[in-house]
């Protein structure tokens, strides 16, 4: 678990933002970027606004590579509708996003982890692949065998994030179900996302 932390926290410090809203990050300490250089502040340009938008929507998802990325914003522009809207909507229904909505575990890395172990089952069938797509209606749960696992167990006592609207839990906090696809204004970022312009970072 400890290089997953530290790569995380040095996304933190190299966006300049407590990206997942998490006590423990090290920008409550100070809000600069990593290196001797990390304190220095110019202004960015255009291109470079749209390219931290990106930075961080990309990050908010566990850094997700760069050709995948590139695919969700194609896929967004085929969608009708709202281009960055339909962005955010792709990514809200990955599974390893899904199953940190629900606070079934306490980060979108140990999300991935738990999927890709075989941990979750989506309408009672194994899924070990993180970028699965959720659809409307199914249900998502910690497999029996892992529900005592210590990180899972973290997660649902934790009080560091509240249930969004868009799924719903059991009591034993160990199963729920996946309701409707979000809307921008709907997801709970603990920072300003802007998806209009990595929309437009990619349409340059």
């Amino acid at each position: 678990m400890g290089k997953r932390l530290n790569s995380k926290h040095k996304i933190d410090r190299r966006l300049g933002v407590n990206l997942w809203g998490r006590p423990k990050s090290p920008l409550n300490r100070r809000e600069y970027g990593p290196g001797q250089h990390g304190q220095r502040r110019r202004k960015p340009s255009d291109f470079g606004t749209q390219l931290m938008a990106k930075q961080k929507l990309k990050g908010y998802y566990g850094n997700i590579s760069e050709k995948a990325f590139r695919k969700y914003y194609e896929e967004a522009v085929r969608r009708r509708g709202d281009t960055s809207e339909n962005l955010i909507s792709i990514l809200e229904t990955r599974l390893d996003a899904v199953v940190y909505r629900m606070k079934l575990v306490p980060t979108v890395f140990a999300a991935r982890q738990v999927v890709n172990h075989g941990h979750i089952l989506v309408n009672g069938r194994r899924v070990t692949i993180a970028s699965f797509r959720v659809r409307e209606g199914d249900v998502i749960e910690v497999k029996e065998a892992s529900r005592q696992m210590p990180l899972v167990m973290e997660a649902i006592q934790s009080n560091e994030r509240d249930l969004p609207a868009y799924v719903e839990m059991e009591a034993n906090g160990m199963k729920g179900s996946f309701i409707r696809t979000p809307k921008l204004e709907d997801v709970p970022y603990p920072v300003q996302m802007e998806p209009n312009l990595v929309v437009e970072f990619y349409s340059r």
